[in-house]
């Protein structure tokens, strides 16, 4: 059985996010260092995130965020691609999705414009909607 297209797009939002958590410790490492800090597991996790500079936090957030509604995208996709509807118009939703969603963490992570990352995450989440209706037109 040949693989759904729909795939591709899930593969390549599990490796940007991959990547993501790569930048957020490729950030936070250094700035631990160069600030003196050492976690400790006994205090509130908040006292040492808030001793951290914004743009090192920037990219745990955004990690933190596609740990968050991409899960829906990926039981989605999934579900579309059993289904046998993982191509098409799916498909190219799917890339959609995922196109908002890296540009979405780029914003965040670099600039973290407020009103721009949340157009994005509103585009996003639009995308998604109909990628959901897809998938319950497809099994209802």
């Amino acid at each position: 059985m040949p693989a759904s297209p729909i795939l591709a797009p899930v593969i390549v939002l599990v490796l940007w996010s991959l990547a993501m958590m790569v930048w957020l410790y490729a950030t936070r490492i250094p700035a631990m260092h160069r600030l003196g800090l050492t976690y400790d597991p006994r205090r509130p996790s908040s006292e040492f995130l808030d001793r951290l500079p914004p743009q090192t936090r920037w990219k745990a957030d955004n990690y933190n965020h596609l740990m968050e509604q991409p899960t829906l995208f990926y039981a989605v996709a999934l579900t579309l691609a059993l289904a046998g509807q993982g191509d098409g118009a799916a498909a190219a939703l799917a890339w959609t999705y995922v196109s908002l969603r890296i540009v979405h963490s780029l914003v965040q992570a670099t600039v973290n414009a407020i009103l721009l990352r949340f157009a994005l995450f509103v585009g996003s989440s639009i995308v998604l909607l109909a990628l959901a209706i897809r998938a319950a037109n497809a099994l209802l």
